[in-house]
């Protein structure tokens, strides 16, 4: 998985030619839609059932599905029991940073309520260090601009893992060079990842346009 995004191979894509055993370049675009399904239902901790009805199809083919995935990917879901065994140890997990999300209820009696803790301790680190990332690049995307001189262009919004900036038309391209550095090295010097952060842009006169 991580030598797809280092040969920039559309992670999704590749986890669909792998779950489903055919080449990249036969897939169609359900054949994604399936697979990206797949990749982010396994970070929330879908259960066969959940994922059945996500994708439309039977329990036993979505059971499949995930039985296939972690045959594949093995080191995911031994990630997956570590970090629900080190959250019951301590009671909390951490991001890549150090920030901890504290989860009470993982060693809770009740199943439902204690599987839904298990649920959380996985994503946290995950969505938590995301979120700590795009708060970095946030951080310096003013002063950035301001020394590349693009004083007109503001930060207006951030939505998830996207920023969103409001320039003159002719600023656009260095807008966009000025924040693709920031945010693809945002995780620096604290963090070294394994895989490179790729930030994709777009230009238009709003949000939906400029996807």
């Amino acid at each position: 998985m991580q030598n797809a995004f280092h040969q920039g191979i559309d992670i999704h894509a590749m986890t669909a030619s792998q779950v489903f055993a055919l080449p990249l370049d036969q897939l169609t675009p359900e054949d994604r839609r399936k697979a990206k399904a797949i990749n982010f239902g396994i970070i929330y901790g879908i259960s066969a059932f959940g994922l059945a009805n996500q994708l439309g199809v039977s329990r036993s083919a979505a059971k499949d599905f995930i039985d296939q995935y972690f045959q594949r990917f093995p080191g995911i879901q031994h990630f997956m029991e570590k970090t629900k065994a080190l959250c019951r140890d301590q009671g909390f997990v951490e991001t890549l940073f150090g920030r901890r999300i504290h989860i009470t209820q993982i060693r809770d009696k009740n199943p439902m309520r204690r599987n839904y803790a298990e649920r959380q301790a996985i994503n946290a680190p995950i969505q938590g260090s995301a979120a700590d990332i795009i708060k970095k690049a946030m951080g310096r995307i003013p002063n950035a601009l301001e020394k590349a001189g693009l004083t007109e262009a503001r930060l207006l919004l951030q939505v998830h893992d996207e920023l969103i900036f409001e320039a003159p038309t002719a600023d656009c391209p260095a807008v966009i060079s000025v924040a693709r550095k920031v945010m693809e090295n945002a995780h620096l010097p604290q963090v070294t990842l394994t895989v490179p952060l790729i930030v994709d842009a777009g230009v238009g006169d709003n949000w939906r346009t400029a996807h």
